[in-house]
């Protein structure tokens, strides 16, 4: 049953024809139950008409028979009963019948004397509800029914019954049971043609649909084919162009859009590598000439003593700018080296509580009491890349203070056998679904104004993130206005070891209306 759930799922041919299949059993099922019970009706019908007509013309010549004995002493009466009661031999003319005699109750005795019947028919066979009717009306009444023998053996047959009169006022009721075992064999042979055809035509139904339907779907699914080796990378592949009908025009535009797609990957491509080559050269080219500077910034800074109020307060302008401008350079330097996949990391085993704490005295200087701990006891060593690990923290901390408008920062450490994880959480501005979009983007900053008045260069994230990959680790985020923002950065404790559980989650409210974004190895 998987098995079907999955074709239904994926194939519009199987779809299509199984539908197919099932409609077309379900039409030809009720045409034919509707012709079949038609045609069966119908010669029943004739059977009944034309054996009520017989045993009428039978009666009046049994009744005759049975009258003449009263006239003609060469009749006699127990001679004519006994010719009543024999079965006809079948003729062309005549058609198999047998013949019951019962006799009609009478007030006070019985009336059964002469009783019988041909063929071996058992006289209680004959319905109840017939005998009535005969008796009530005193016509010719017929049923379709069953017929009993006595050796048990039923057979369907048409009961055509009578009133009848033996001399001298013996009330009688005379039956004649036509057989239907030659119409009966006719109707099973039409049942099983009607049968044999409806299953010849739904498979034949079925076949058509399948080739008339599969030449509609095969460009399509070479269509989809083609396209997941494109979105796999293989730009070279194109749909093979055949007719000029419809699925010839699809093709056509099929491949110029791919054709189009290709260039413009190209064009992108080459795009991306002119503008990593150009971070990365005048990353490297200007770190000569900013050294001079700082150089030259620093012998100002060391006289600024002797200058006027104004000169000085320009050599602090100065060395405050070099500064920013070289924090800038440096994190040039390092997207540069993601971007060429040059970045390696040098792992040593170092307790993360003690990163962490350096990271909040360096971050926590002019914002005293701010920045509440949750650490264990316990050291909590995991082999890690401290330079980057402790860039991240920076990262993550020095956002938390710029946006935690002066409200408290908690920041907490629980580990596992695996990993361990870190949550930074501030109860300031937080941000918005729609900047949750591009919350890890290079270069972009929620509030470009805050960003200039701090110093960032919305190039702090996005290398967390990255020094996060790197570990094979993960950075989640969480986010809602007026609450607050809580990052979590989880790292295995040992090298080629994958995250298997997260010790703090990011959505510390279990809010499934919170935005909420996770970002792993494969986000760009």
């Amino acid at each position: 049953m998987r098995w079907l759930g999955v074709k239904w799922r994926s194939s519009i041919l199987f779809r299509v024809i199984t539908t197919t299949f099932l409609l077309s059993i379900i039409l030809i099922s009720l045409v034919g139950s509707i012709l079949f019970r038609q045609i069966s009706s119908g010669i029943y019908r004739e059977k009944s008409s034309g054996s009520v007509s017989e045993a009428q013309s039978l009666y009046e010549y049994a009744q005759g028979q049975l009258d003449a004995t009263l006239y003609l002493p060469s009749l006699k009466l127990q001679a004519v009963v006994a010719k009543i009661l024999q079965s006809n031999d079948p003729t062309a003319a005549t058609t198999p019948r047998e013949v019951v005699l019962i006799g009609s109750p009478l007030v006070k005795k019985s009336n059964a004397k002469f009783n019988g019947a041909s063929g071996n028919i058992d006289l209680t066979s004959i319905p109840n509800s017939l005998r009535v009717s005969v008796r009530k009306f005193g016509a010719a009444k017929w049923i379709r029914g069953e017929i009993r023998f006595q050796d048990g053996t039923r057979r369907s047959a048409i009961i055509v019954g009578n009133a009848i009169e033996i001399p001298p006022q013996s009330p009688y009721e005379l039956y004649y049971v036509f057989l239907l075992t030659e119409q009966q064999t006719i109707v099973d042979f039409i049942g099983r043609l009607l049968l044999f055809a409806g299953f010849l035509l739904v498979f034949m139904i079925g076949g058509i649909s399948w080739y008339v339907i599969r030449q509609a779907i095969n460009p399509v699914r070479d269509a989809a084919e083609i396209a997941e080796q494109l979105t796999a990378g293989d730009l070279n592949r194109r749909m093979l162009v055949s007719g000029e009908d419809e699925m010839a025009r699809l093709a056509i535009s099929f491949n110029e859009m791919a054709l189009s797609m290709q260039q413009q990957i190209s064009r992108l491509e080459n795009l991306s590598r002119l503008q990593q080559r150009f971070v990365s050269d005048v990353s490297h080219e200007l770190r000569t000439p900013l050294t001079t500077i700082r150089m030259a910034s620093d012998v100002i800074a060391e006289g600024k003593e002797k200058m006027d109020p104004a000169a000085a307060r320009s050599a602090e302008l100065l060395q405050s700018q070099i500064a920013r401008f070289e924090s800038l350079l440096t994190d040039l330097l390092e997207v540069s080296r993601f971007d060429a996949s040059a970045s390696i990391l040098e792992l040593k085993d170092i307790d993360i509580k003690s990163l962490v704490i350096q990271s909040i005295d360096q971050m926590q200087a002019g914002h005293p009491g701010q920045i509440h701990t949750f650490f264990p006891e316990s050291d909590v060593i995991a082999s890690v890349d401290p330079r980057r690990i402790e860039r991240v923290l920076r990262n993550l901390i020095s956002n938390a203070i710029d946006h935690s408008e002066g409200k408290a920062i908690e920041i907490t450490i629980l580990d596992t056998d695996i990993e361990v994880a870190v949550g930074i959480r501030d109860f300031g501005i937080g941000f918005t679904e729609r900047e949750s979009e591009r919350l890890f983007d290079r270069f972009w900053r929620a509030d470009p104004s805050r960003s200039r008045l701090r110093g960032g260069t919305g190039l702090g994230l996005s290398i967390a993130l990255d020094d996060a990959k790197l570990h094979q680790g993960t950075l989640k985020a969480w986010g809602a206005p007026g609450q607050g923002a809580h990052f979590v950065l989880t790292v295995p404790k040992a090298p080629g070891i994958p995250i298997q559980d997260e010790p703090i989650a990011a959505n510390p409210n279990d809010d499934s209306s919170t935005s909420f974004l996770t970002f792993d190895e494969n986000d760009i």
